[in-house]
């Protein structure tokens, strides 16, 4: 990987403005390339309106960069099958090829793809080698909802479960915690670790919504069973919601899981005014679950953290809500125990069932409920 520019920041790593941290970020035009229906919801506005936050004033130079790289063949081999990779494979220079009836490929859909795989896998190596302290990568087609042999959901290939297969046989790291915020359960994300212990995967999601999985007697397969952790919450939640899910479920459960690393599948189709969604999270609320994270990470890998972008429709709400989080990743603001506190009591009178029921199912498998 290319030596990353010394430029921004002194000799200590910090920047101006005293943020304390050396945040990386995948960003390349090329992650435009892929679709072409602007009247699609997962279209190249997406990054571009991100692509502006990133150059704004308050923003611009605060971040290093992260060249991107394609992803091997053999890379992709070790979460999707051979015969999946020649349908995708397949698909460069076509001018449009429906993969399932929510994902189509356009001519540069599979070199994009193999791109965001290897700006996630750079992203990775960066934070693992210390040479930042976080990451986020902006990347395109998102994964999460992408399986073994087939697409879905917008999906191709499954960035973030390559990025922990990376993680696990190239780094030689053993135990990686994937948090996934996104509103639509990450189907693909699961049932590739189902059965592998190696990975604790924690999703909070709208149910019912697409894809129908993700319901919380869904925890995991054989020895990996209570590794798989899912939290189905109606619609209407908002960021209240999720800091009492975090704080009772995610913390417990990954203080005694203890990762190396965390990995986060970033989707912002739970903001208040997502088109896709009926989740009431704030840019404030991503910037409280950021900080959960960051300090889970400090608590117990090193600070080790790295995002990856899956959904989020409305582009005002995408726009200002990855501000937020990036600005939490910098440490230029960081919100409070105290915010958090106040925000998990605002949540004391939501009805608990889903909490008390993802407990029981659990607690046979981590004796922290």
């Amino acid at each position: 990987m290319e030596t990353l520019p010394e430029t921004f920041g002194d000799a200590s790593g910090r920047f101006e403005g005293a943020m304390a941290r050396k945040t990386g970020i995948v960003r390349d035009n090329r992650y435009l390339r892929h679709g072409g229906d602007e009247f699609h919801p997962e279209n190249y506005q997406r990054l571009e309106v991100i692509h502006a936050i990133l150059d704004s004033p308050d923003m611009a130079g605060k971040l290093f960069p992260i060249p991107p790289r394609h992803a091997t063949r053999d890379e992709i081999l070790r979460i999707h099958s051979e015969a999946y990779f020649r349908k995708i494979a397949a698909t460069a220079g076509e001018p449009s090829t429906l993969l399932d009836p929510d994902t189509e490929a356009s001519a540069d859909t599979f070199d994009t793809a193999l791109l965001a795989v290897g700006g996630l896998l750079n992203a990775i190596d960066a934070v693992l080698d210390g040479s930042l302290d976080n990451a986020f990568a902006f990347i395109r087609p998102p994964g999460h909802h992408a399986e073994r042999d087939e697409s879905g959901g917008f999906c191709i290939f499954n960035n973030i479960a390559l990025g922990a297969a990376h993680a696990l046989s190239v780094r030689g790291l053993k135990r990686i915690l994937i948090v996934d915020w996104d509103l639509h359960h990450g189907n693909g994300t699961q049932d590739l670790f189902y059965g592998d212990r190696r990975v604790l995967y924690f999703s909070t999601h709208q149910f019912p919504a697409y894809p129908g999985s993700g319901s919380l007697d869904e925890i995991g397969r054989g020895e990996a069973k209570g590794f798989t952790v899912n939290v189905p919450l109606a619609a209407g939640s908002g960021t209240a919601h999720y800091i009492k899910v975090y704080r009772q479920i995610l913390q417990p459960v990954a203080r005694m899981f203890r990762p190396e690393l965390i990995l986060v599948s970033a989707g912002f189709d739970i903001y208040e005014g997502d088109p896709l969604g009926d989740m009431q999270v704030t840019p404030e609320g991503f910037a409280c679950l950021t900080r959960l994270l960051m300090d889970l990470a400090d608590e117990l890998c090193g600070g080790r953290i790295v995002l990856v972008l899956e959904g989020g429709y409305d582009l005002r709400g995408l726009a200002r809500s990855v501000r937020a989080v990036l600005k939490e990743l910098t440490d230029e603001t960081h919100v409070g125990e105290d915010e958090l506190d106040r925000l998990e009591t605002d949540a004391v009178m939501w009805r608990s069932s889903v909490l008390n029921k993802v407990m029981e199912h659990l607690a046979p498998f981590w004796p922290v409920f």
